[in-house]
């Protein structure tokens, strides 16, 4: 009985596939290649995190590129195949970039504050750095090879040749001279006098360490032929973790804290590194005397320009929906058409036709409309703001009016002739009937048309760029929480990444917690 048992159970599982007639298929070798493809770009990123000592990088791409591998090269994780894809591209540009900005936004991180210790006290040491008392010019020659330029040297007391870059100091390299300078240095190109001056200011720029001790100062060239030692006005302890400067005897003390040196009277030197600040980028928000109050209000008016934005592109679209359903209308259909031309238009240029026209001095509004009256539309605070919420009710009446027709045609006939025999007027009907059952299906909608205009940036910076601002301030009356976050990270003089990461999580945030709440009325109202 065992053997027929058994003769079933493998007809029934059909004939099993070799790995010899895999490999001889066509589909393996273009998988391979993929697979090759893969593999060669996530070596290339793990060696790129590993020469800039980014260890948690490189220990998330070998953990994806095994897994990759073993998912596409096994039998048994069919269904993966499929997944992993969707997954590596949602780890990567979604749950690695809110970490990412979530661990900036408890750090420094900004103008002057970008990088580590050792590269800023090696920043300050060659900003600071002059020719070195008595330093006599050497001959040199401006050599090249893929990782950029370099200097080579002549070794006053060998005369020997040294050759290095910005990253690597001095060390002693083969080479040929003619007529007392260097015409050719093994493993680099030497350049000519043209090909200098064509990158002088990549020459001027190149500053090669003598050795690993910032204190031993670099030889720098300023024609190409000649280099000279200079030496910086400071002088680093590193056991003691000081900035020494040696014309006035100002001790600069490394402070952890806010990351950067600092003298017994409180000054600093610039730049600093980046150090965990913990929880005071969030606190500043709230409590920082030149930043609590714009950005308060920032907050405010997004909630209201969002609400007022959705509400009133969601009533008007509705209403026209409810005009242009009735098949009773003649020629409806060409009424729908340029309805949607707003929404048909792209949103840039429309805002950009806006902005002219209510242009204080030449605009058409002012001009034709009001007979050259002089009203500030986009510079008065009030009016800024009533000037972008009429905008963006012209931008976004269209799509809500496509969303309420698709609904209210969908909506079941008997419905209204039910309410007409119970005696229900027509403001009765859409009250009571058609508008349950509208925002039935129309609530995603909203929550998503709330967060598109809550982060709604480029109309706000299009129309008036979130002035008028405040005074002695980037920021302006109009920003909402998007728009100051981009002028504190980018347009700021002082660029703070680490402020614009903390105000970018608060802005996730909200915007989860106003889905989470909207997605639970959907709940409510699918009971009606």
């Amino acid at each position: 009985m065992s053997e027929p048992a058994n003769a079933a159970e493998k007809k029934k599982a059909g004939p099993k596939t070799s790995h010899a007639s895999e490999v001889t298929k066509p589909g393996f070798f273009v998988k391979l290649i993929l697979m090759m493809l893969i593999d060669a770009l996530g070596l290339y990123g793990m060696f790129t995190a590993y020469m800039v000592k980014s260890w948690a990088v490189l220990a998330v791409l070998a953990v994806l590129l095994l897994a990759v591998n073993w998912v596409y090269f096994s039998k048994r994780t069919i269904p993966a195949k499929y997944l992993v894809p969707g997954m590596v591209f949602l780890l990567i540009y979604q749950v690695f970039v809110m970490g990412y900005t979530g661990y900036v936004s408890f750090t420094n991180y900004g103008q002057g504050h970008n990088s580590t210790k050792e590269d800023a006290v090696a920043s300050i040491l060659k900003a600071a750095a002059k020719r070195a008392p008595g330093a006599r010019n050497v001959p040199a020659a401006i050599v090249e090879d893929s990782s950029g330029l370099g200097l080579a040297i002549v070794d006053t007391e060998t005369g020997g040749i040294q050759v290095g870059d910005s990253d690597t100091p001095f060390h002693e390299a083969k080479g040929t001279m003619s007529a007392g300078a260097i015409t050719e240095v093994d493993g680099y190109k030497v350049l000519t006098l043209n090909e200098v001056l064509q990158r002088q200011t990549e020459v001027f720029a190149l500053n090669v360490p003598v050795s690993a001790d910032p204190d031993d100062g670099h030889y720098k060239s300023e024609d190409g032929s000649t280099a000279y030692l200079a030496k910086s006005r400071y002088s680093y302890d590193e056991a003691a973790d000081t900035l020494t400067d040696t014309k006035s005897g100002t001790v600069y003390t490394a402070n952890n804290k806010i990351g950067a040196f600092v003298d017994a009277d409180g000054n600093q030197i610039d730049p600093g590194w980046r150090v965990y600040v913990g929880f005071d980028n969030y606190m500043n928000m709230f409590a920082r005397g030149d930043l609590a109050g714009p950005f308060l209000k920032a907050l405010l008016w997004s909630f209201v320009f969002a609400g007022v934005s959705v509400l009133s592109t969601f009533a008007l679209g509705l209403i026209l929906g409810l005009v242009f359903a009735d098949k009773r209308i003649k020629g409806r259909k060409i009424y729908q058409s340029l309805m949607i031309l707003p929404y048909a238009f792209p949103a840039f240029l429309a805002t950009l036709v806006w902005k002219g026209m209510l242009n204080t001095d030449f605009g058409f509004i002012n001009q034709v409309l009001f007979g050259g009256a002089d009203i500030p539309w986009l510079t008065d605070g009030t009016l800024a703001k009533l000037s972008i919420l009429g905008v963006n009710l012209w931008l976004g009446f269209p799509y809500m009016f496509l969303v309420c027709l698709g609904a209210l045609q969908s909506l079941p006939g008997d419905v209204e002739e039910a309410a007409k025999i119970d005696g229900a007027s027509g403001l009765r009907t859409v009250w009571s009937i058609k508008l349950p059952l509208v925002l039935q299906s129309t609530v995603p909608l909203l929550i998503a048309s709330f967060a598109f205009n809550f982060n709604n940036f480029s109309l706000i910076y299009m129309l008036t760029g979130g002035g008028p601002n405040y005074p002695g301030m980037d920021v302006g009356q109009t920003d909402i929480l998007i728009s100051m976050v981009y002028k504190i990270a980018i347009e700021s003089g002082s660029p703070n990444y680490g402020l614009a990461s903390a105000m970018s999580i608060v802005i996730f945030i909200v915007v989860g917690v106003i889905a989470w709440l909207g997605f639970r009325q959907t709940k409510t109202l699918e009971e009606l």
